[in-house]
């Protein structure tokens, strides 16, 4: 994977990366997963279709590069558009 990093740049790979998967999900693992496993994370390689689930964001990817260290992973929030959001609180300053 490194040589294809280097030749085409890391942007056009990750770009791609995230096209695949997302194509993957929503074709078949949506259906699989989002009526069971909502608000769980998934890890998927788009190259192969394996994925897999944690009950965070970091679980999911431990077990991903655990079993397929060599591979980059795609991590999505079952049943949201993003793998996660900001929360907080602010202090207005005059």
């Amino acid at each position: 994977m490194s040589a294809l990093l280097e030749k085409t740049g890391t942007s056009e790979v990750e770009d791609e990366l995230v096209r695949r998967a997302r194509k993957l999900y929503d074709e078949r693992l949506r259906v699989l997963l989002e009526p069971n496993q909502r608000g769980r994370y998934v890890a998927i390689e788009p190259n192969t279709g394996r994925y897999f689930l944690g009950d965070t964001g970091t679980a999911a990817l431990v077990d991903a590069h655990t079993t397929m260290p060599k591979c980059i992973f795609y991590l999505a929030r079952i049943g949201y558009e993003a793998a996660d959001s900001l929360h907080g609180h602010g202090k207005h300053i005059r």
